[in-house]
């Protein structure tokens, strides 16, 4: 599959990703020595792979998504998965915190916004259960949220612990697919991606109505 998933790109005509795909078979045929030096480097390696997590999310250099992979291809699914989720709720903090800094220079202009008065309405009623779900939900951009509800009243330790918890789903799941690539487990690994796509593709599907659904309950609880 490999071989012709490289044949199929090369004759794409993109020379760049054929490049690169290369260079990633490379790293992976040498993933023993990687992850022998990673652990040489002792406290500093994690340390690095936590600062790497945060900054993806505060500046967004790298998808989520490949971070993510590398910590439990690098650590192992487990060491990789508490690694994330410590680097990826202090970012979140983080930018929280950005945010936060300059909400009373922004919030007077977004509030000239329709948009982000009904947001901060639905904050209000339901925040905690609808910032969650868009936590836990695949494909949402949580990086961007973070700085957004950092505009908001959320008080900041129910910001930390909606963000860390609703992120350990995902990055579990990253995680583990990491340590199978690592394994070389291709089984191991299509049944990982099987359970993401029946898990993520309704919620995605059906994004539209669940929104629906969330206003719905705002408008019915005002009504009360």
């Amino acid at each position: 599959m490999a071989v012709l998933l490289a044949v199929f790109l090369f004759f794409a005509g993109d020379q760049e990703i054929v490049r690169l795909y290369h260079k990633l078979c490379s790293l992976y045929h040498r993933r023993d020595e990687l992850r022998v030096f990673v652990r040489s480097l002792g406290p500093a390696g994690v340390v690095g792979f936590i600062a790497v997590q945060i900054l993806q999310i505060v500046v967004s250099p790298v998808p989520g998504e490949a971070t993510g992979l590398l910590g439990g291809f690098l650590f192992g699914k487990w060491a990789g998965f508490v690694y994330s989720t410590v680097g990826l709720t202090a970012g979140s903090v983080l930018a929280f915190l950005i945010s936060r800094r300059f909400r009373k220079f922004v919030v007077p202009w977004l509030r000239r916004s329709p948009a982000y008065g009904r947001f901060e309405k639905l904050l209000d009623h339901q925040g905690l259960f609808v910032c969650f779900f868009l936590f836990l939900m695949p494909g949402f951009p949580k990086d961007f949220l973070c700085y957004f509800l950092g505009l908001s009243r959320m008080p900041l330790l129910a910001f930390a612990v909606i963000a860390g918890v609703g992120r350990i789903p995902g990055t579990l799941m990253l995680s583990f697919q990491g340590a199978e690539i690592y394994n070389g487990n291709l089984v191991g690994l299509a049944a990982l991606a099987a359970i993401t796509v029946l898990v993520a593709a309704p919620a995605w599907y059906w994004r539209e109505t669940i929104y629906a659904w969330v206003e719905q309950h705002e408008i019915e609880d005002d009504q009360e």
